[in-house]
């Protein structure tokens, strides 16, 4: 080969290199697509635009972070959009339990392993209420009951049967020593939870925090327990105990995470994970997770993954004591 040859070869492999680090380095340069796999106004939801606005109001990342609501199955619809864009490094969700929940239960064959986990950001807790004229004062009076009659107390939640709002009721009533798990009827409301609940429709609504505040500000209900490992500290749930105050030793954790597109490769996927440690360390972001009860608790993706994957288990033994577990 002439050497002349031989250099322009050489000119081209250093070309392409250059190229393909440039675009790594360059990375994110184009707008993303940030998607709520529910709609506008839940966990989901607000977790992500709060992401968007803190990443893009510190600098971290200067591309437009629009977020697209995409409702449907507990998180299946969203699921099985983003498979169509395995490949794409800029398609970036958020999940919590529902993700290995409705995968657990055969909803959907998609899970956790279709995605790219990046990092868990934030921590949520559940909550049990009961109407203000309630003969339950207390999370063991609600114990109590259903130990002598299962079918006594309705129970209802916004999430499917066997999905969060039941799954960690169910935790709370197994750790305190019921045993009859499957006969406690359980309603899937969709919506309306606390209007259902107020309305007599349903005895004890399982739901998240936040979504009690104000009714129970009001006065309408009484919150019985959090599944918090230490109660709040501040505002009106501080006056509510956890489940282990009330002699339950257990924890539901509602936890919240960024993932990519199964396939968006370690390098956007790193890249994506340091700008959310450095947000999740900003005053600007801890004063975020103070106003709306968050537990910050970052993890990246490694330790993510290995955290997926033991939630996985533990969720596998609730379901399957309950019958919801479809054969793995």
């Amino acid at each position: 080969m002439k050497r002349s040859a031989v250099a322009a070869l050489a000119a081209l492999f250093i070309a392409v290199f250059a190229f393909a680090a440039s675009a790594a380095d360059s990375y994110p340069s184009k707008p993303f697509e940030f998607i709520a796999p529910a709609g506008a106004g839940g966990g989901w939801d607000t977790t992500i635009r709060l992401v968007a606005k803190t990443l893009g109001e510190l600098q971290l990342i200067t591309q437009p972070m629009p977020v697209t609501n995409k409702p449907g199955g507990g998180g299946a619809v969203s699921l099985a959009y983003i498979q169509r864009k395995a490949k794409d490094p800029y398609v970036i969700t958020v999940f919590s339990p529902p993700l290995l929940l409705i995968n657990l239960t055969g909803q959907t064959p998609l899970g956790y392993k279709n995605l790219t986990p990046i990092a868990r950001l934030i921590d949520d807790y559940g909550a049990f209420a009961v109407p203000k004229n309630s003969p339950y004062n207390t999370i063991n009076d609600v114990v109590e009951a259903i130990k002598k009659d299962p079918k006594s107390v309705k129970v209802g939640g916004t999430s499917s049967a066997g999905s969060m709002d039941h799954v960690q009721f169910l935790q709370a009533m197994r750790a305190a020593g019921i045993t009859n798990l499957k006969e406690i009827p359980f309603i899937s409301l969709q919506e309306g939870g606390l209007a259902n609940l107020m309305g007599g429709h349903i005895d004890l609504f399982s739901t998240g925090m936040a979504e009690t505040v104000g009714a129970l500000e009001s006065g309408d209900i009484k919150v019985l327990a959090i599944t918090a490992p230490e109660r709040v500290k501040t505002g009106p749930l501080s006056a509510v105990p956890t489940l282990k105050e009330s002699g339950i030793d257990t924890v539901f954790i509602n936890w919240r995470g960024l993932f990519g597109a199964q396939q968006m490769g370690n390098e956007a996927r790193d890249i994506m994970a340091d700008a959310l440690k450095k947000m999740s360390e900003s005053k600007e972001w801890l004063d975020l997770c103070a106003r709306n009860g968050w537990d910050p608790v970052y993890m990246g993706p490694d330790e993510f993954t290995a955290f997926l994957e033991k939630t996985n288990e533990e969720y596998k033994s609730i379901l399957a004591e309950i019958g919801f577990l479809k054969q793995q």
